[in-house]
């Protein structure tokens, strides 16, 4: 039996979950907190829409060593724990991938002198549009590092990337480290600033989104393909691109409960039961 590991808030709203359940009759669905779970019963347990792992991240992290002791767990729980956290990002650059600069500013750090231009600043640890500021105003974006700070988490600052064409995020979606499809993902940030845990955040407080089918370059497919040769085995992987007039550039390596986007390309359902299905043995 296959375990795919929610949150109780994402359980109607993550549009992968439909088709996983329609073509994997041996999946059950539940809630990644839920203490009435036995994990070990599930011969494997796969992340999926765990959504609000980012603001208990601890707990996630030790959730997840705990599951992986009594049966077997994907992504696995080394590389949730690396995954979670986005100084991950400077692995890849130690690596050699052409990433987004970033710079990360811990509690206690100063920002950067430099700043210019139109620049993204966000939590290392988040999600979504939680915590996220564009701005072009160095004084606010500095603002907004101190206020990560207070709230004890470390800002990550990147200028906003997009190249003469406008074009949006490219996200290459990989299953048991084989390429599957792509898409397009136009975000669009909401005017006010959500924080993480803000019980106050209101539906017009989150990014938007819009999603199409993407045929990638070869230059996207050889660069989200050398990453995913170069990272551990996994039972999904998102690659998350922006182009540049260098070339793509990193932005995000999705590897513990990113979107699949599974209702993009007809045969992606049955290659991620395949996948998920080859993790049980």
């Amino acid at each position: 039996m296959i375990g795919l590991a929610t949150a109780a808030a994402a359980r109607a709203v993550d549009a992968d979950l439909p088709l996983l359940e329609q073509i994997l009759p041996d999946a059950r669905v539940v809630v990644w907190d839920d203490p009435a779970v036995d994990w070990s019963a599930f011969d494997v347990v796969v992340i999926r829409s765990a959504w609000d792992s980012h603001r208990r991240r601890a707990e996630f992290v030790a959730w997840a060593k705990a599951v992986a002791t009594g049966t077997s767990l994907w992504n696995r729980a080394d590389v949730v724990e690396w995954n979670t956290d986005k100084r991950y990002l400077c692995d890849l650059v130690a690596s050699g991938f052409p990433v987004v600069p970033t710079s990360f500013v811990a509690p206690g750090d100063h920002a950067p002198d430099d700043l210019e231009g139109d620049l993204i600043v966000k939590p290392s640890v988040g999600a979504s549009s939680e915590g996220v500021v564009r701005t072009s105003d160095p004084g606010e974006a500095i603002a907004h590092v101190r206020r990560l700070h207070r709230d004890g988490f470390t800002a990550m600052v990147q200028p906003f990337v997009a190249d003469a064409g406008g074009s949006p995020e490219t996200a290459l979606v990989y299953l048991a480290g084989r390429f599957s499809h792509a898409v397009h993902k136009s975000v669009t940030l909401p005017e006010t600033v959500r924080m993480p845990g803000d019980a106050a955040a209101t539906a017009d407080a989150a990014a938007s989104e819009t999603v199409a089918a993407h045929v990638p370059t070869a230059a996207e497919r050889s660069l989200g393909d050398r990453i995913v040769r170069w990272l551990p085995d996994t039972a999904y992987a998102r690659v998350d691109l922006l182009s540049s007039a260098d070339g793509p550039l990193v932005l995000e390596v999705e590897l513990t409960e990113p979107s699949l986007f599974l209702d993009a390309d007809p045969g992606a359902p049955a290659r991620a039961a395949a996948a998920f299905r080859s993790l049980a043995g």
